[in-house]
This record gives C-alpha cells, sequence and structure tokens, in this order.
C-alpha cells in the first residue's frame, strides 16, 4: 500500500509547505502548522445510478465570448438577508455563515429554507442535530415546512450523492466543522477535513448550479474556526453577530464576490424566530426622556443606506497616573489620535482624565464620519453640558484639525430629516446648496469651529 501524501497547512493564511516548521513564513505566524493527508482527488462517489467526481473538464474560451447576461438571483423572502448578499441568492455560489453558538445562525436559515420550499426544491442537510430537533424547532417556530427535505448525514460524499437525488436549488450544510471526507484520516473538525470537506462542496456547488449555504463555528478570537483558507474557498463570509443581553442580531458581510462588503442586516430574535428590522435606525434612537451630557446623535453608512446611531462619552478624573482610553464599538487607537487633535487644535485637555465611548446597540463604526461626534460627545460630558436632543454631527477630523467632508452626506441629512432632527453640524462640503426643509445645518471646516458652534 502506498505511503499517503500529507502536505502541511498554515491555520491562519492558508500557506502550505512539505514539512513542518515553527513559523509560518508567509504570515509569520508560529506554531500555526498542521500536518494534512492529500487526497487522490480521483475518488467518485457512486449510488445506484448516481455518482459525482471532484474533477470535471472546462473549455477554454476567449474573453469576448463569454456570455455577461446577468445571473437571476433567487430572493429568500427576507429582504434583510437579500440586502447583505447583493440582491439575493445566486445560483451556484458557497455562502459561509459564521457566529457564536446560540447567536441564531440555524434559525435563520430554517426560515429561509421552509420558505423557499414553497416554491422549489431545498434540501437542509444536519450534521449537528436529529431530524426530530430540526422539525420540532421549525413547528416551534410556526414555518410551513411541509416540503422542506431534511437530511442527516456527515458524509460529504453521501451528501452530494443524495443532493444529486433531489436536485435541489438551495442547500444548507450545518456545520462544515462536523463534515467528514472518507479518504482523509483525520478527525471531523480538524485542518484537513474541514479544508477538503469546503472544497468539496464547493466544487460540487459550481458543477450541479446549487446554492449552498455552510454554517461555521468561531473561535475564542470570533474567527470561522479552522483553517483560514476556508474563507478563500468559498463566494460569500457573512457574520451573525449580538449580544448575549440584547435580542438584536446583525449580519454583516466579510466577504462577497456578488455584492458590497460593507452591507449590514439587522434581526431581533423572537420566539417565532429572526424577525427583520426594517427601519434600523428607529431601534438605535430610543434615548432617554431628558437629555444628558455626553450623549449625540451620528449617522453613519452602512452598504447602502445610512443609519443614525446614538454615540456617547464619560470622561472623569483619573485616580491613577496613567487615564483609560476604554471604547466599545469605535476603534480604540482613533480615539487617542483624535484626543491629541482636540488638545492641540481645540485647546481642550484631557490627558489626566479617563474617557470611555460606547457605540449604543451594540453597532460596530469602522468609518471615519464618526470622528466629530465623538469628540463633541467627549467635551459635552467634560463640560456636564447635555447637546440638544434635535441635533445630528458627523464629519471626518483629520490631523491638522480640518474637518473633511464624507460619502452620501446629503442622502444622511435626509435620513435625518425624516427621523425629525432639525440641527446638524457637518462638514463645509457636506451642505447641500438648496438646503433641507425644516433642518438648520451648519457647515464647519475647522475642528475649533465646531467647538464654537456648539
Amino acid at each position: 500500500m502506498a505511503k499517503a501524501k500529507t502536505a502541511y497547512v498554515c491555520t491562519e493564511c492558508g500557506a502550505e509547505y512539505a514539512q513542518w516548521a515553527g513559523q509560518c513564513q508567509a504570515c509569520k505566524a508560529w506554531n500555526t502548522l498542521k500536518e494534512i493527508k492529500l487526497g487522490s482527488g480521483k475518488k467518485t462517489a457512486k449510488s445506484g445510478n448516481a455518482s459525482y467526481s471532484g474533477a470535471s473538464a472546462s473549455a477554454v474560451q476567449s474573453i469576448k465570448d463569454v456570455d455577461l447576461s446577468e445571473v437571476p438571483r433567487i430572493s429568500s423572502d427576507m429582504s434583510e438577508l437579500d440586502r447583505v448578499l447583493g440582491g439575493g441568492i445566486v445560483p451556484g455560489s458557497v455562502v459561509l455563515i459564521g457566529g457564536d453558538p446560540g447567536v441564531g445562525k440555524s434559525s435563520i436559515l430554517l426560515q429561509v429554507m421552509c420558505a423557499l420550499s414553497t416554491r422549489m426544491s431545498v434540501l437542509y442537510v444536519t450534521g449537528e442535530e436529529s431530524l426530530q430537533q430540526v422539525a420540532s424547532r421549525a413547528k416551534r417556530m410556526e414555518l410551513p415546512d411541509d416540503n422542506l427535505r431534511l437530511l442527516t448525514q456527515t458524509d460529504v460524499e453521501e451528501i452530494s450523492v443524495a443532493a444529486q437525488k433531489e436536485s435541489p436549488k438551495v442547500m444548507v450544510v450545518d456545520s462544515i466543522q462536523t463534515m467528514q471526507l472518507a479518504e482523509i484520516g483525520s478527525a471531523a473538525g480538524g485542518v484537513s477535513q474541514v479544508r477538503e470537506s469546503a472544497a468539496y462542496l464547493t466544487r460540487f456547488a459550481k458543477q450541479n448550479n446549487i446554492a449552498i449555504f455552510l454554517v461555521g463555528h468561531v473561535t475564542k478570537s470570533g474567527e470561522v474556526a479552522g483553517p483560514r483558507v476556508l474563507e478563500h474557498i468559498v463566494d460569500t463570509v457573512l457574520f451573525l453577530e449580538g449580544q448575549s443581553d440584547s435580542r438584536f442580531r446583525t449580519l454583516r458581510a466579510i466577504k462577497n464576490r456578488f455584492g458590497a462588503v460593507n452591507e449590514l442586516g439587522v434581526f431581533a430574535m423572537t420566539e417565532k424566530g429572526m424577525r427583520q428590522i426594517k427601519n434600523p435606525s428607529a431601534i438605535f434612537l430610543s434615548r432617554g426622556e431628558e437629555p444628558a451630557p455626553g450623549s449625540v446623535v451620528m449617522v453613519i453608512w452602512e452598504g447602502s443606506r445610512p443609519l443614525l446611531v446614538e454615540i456617547q462619552a464619560l470622561v472623569d478624573e483619573s485616580p491613577y497616573g496613567a487615564p483609560k482610553r476604554v471604547t466599545v464599538g469605535l476603534e480604540q487607537n482613533r480615539l487617542a489620535m483624535l484626543l491629541a487633535v482636540m488638545h492641540r487644535h481645540g485647546g481642550v485637555q484631557a490627558g489626566d482624565q479617563d474617557v470611555y465611548v460606547n457605540v449604543v446597540g451594540g453597532v460596530k463604526v469602522f468609518e471615519t464620519s464618526a470622528d466629530l461626534a465623538l469628540l463633541c460627545a467627549i467635551l459635552s460630558s467634560m463640560r456636564n453640558r447635555a447637546l440638544p436632543q434635535e441635533m445630528i454631527i458627523f464629519g471626518e477630523v483629520g490631523l491638522a484639525g480640518e474637518i473633511r467632508p464624507v460619502p452620501s452626506g446629503q442622502e444622511r441629512l435626509f435620513e435625518a430629516a425624516k427621523h425629525g432632527f432639525t440641527r446638524a453640524i457637518v462638514p463645509f462640503s457636506n451642505v447641500p446648496k438648496g438646503g433641507i426643509p425644516d433642518m438648520e445645518i451648519i457647515g464647519v471646516k475647522t475642528l475649533q469651529q465646531a467647538l464654537d458652534a456648539l
């Protein structure tokens, strides 16, 4: 019997090596090389008249002969999910959904599959639960499950054979960490099993034009468990996030070959499953009746729509020699940089103060339009003076103290006006020429002008 070929794969970047080493030369990470057994790639799964081979022949053609007609997408009956996917489910695509245990990954996919089963053939494959558990959850959520096809299986080759018999348009595999190939010697959930199983299912999806959703567990650091190359194999990577003390969930695209990667979908976990939040700004603006110091509303841009979010700041005297800088939902290094800008160009010193910043609702802000609102909230807390509740603020702050314009400024202002805000402090270049009815817009060019306008 020939000796099985092995390789060593970095779990961080997916680089391959012929022999083990302590450090990956590609990403410089230590102790991340794991041994995998290489399959022959020629094995064919057969059952009756059905068979599937991992290899396929393809013809070379000129780029001008490629059909550029848009592929019709499949609506999931969830507009928030369709938004994050880029307009719907693409036939033949592979989508990886990650998230913490209990966040609602299986629930949202079960809802989608039950809705799709009323108008097309679908298949739900579970490797973690029994058929009774899946059926009881569907009954509890009162879903239309009469036409939903279920399969309990962990062998990828058997799954592909069953899928060829069923010929589904959409298939769910829950979860990829439980899948395994018989020709791979390691246990399910290992680096080699996760990698080869995902690659096998991806080839199967492309060759049979079946859209596949893969459920993935996450590690303590919040990343999908298994090799990093898993994210490179699939077409789309989605993360379902939510805090244990909140019923709201956010679905964000980390990678998407068929749409934007910065789209955000908002859901609420209920007894009947996931409920869409079509106006997320309303849930993030549940403020107190009385204005409080250190609180201001900003307008951020998520994907293709504006989102109104409240940002809070608390500034207090530090009892220790090294003041604290704590942020929730914002980058901590950017807070330190903005405090230095406020000291240099605004004349406000916070070097001996503890600064705590929180974005309400568990939203994570990655864009720079929150800079000006953050500094205004910090100043409001330091002076113990509340800002007007009908005011919104946004703008990027440069190191020279200038206020830079942000994209889609006019759309942000219209969204704020729709929610009843009547005053705004924005970059001068974002002020609309014709103005906005019933809204006072103050355009500022420098940080000092913004602080004076407060």
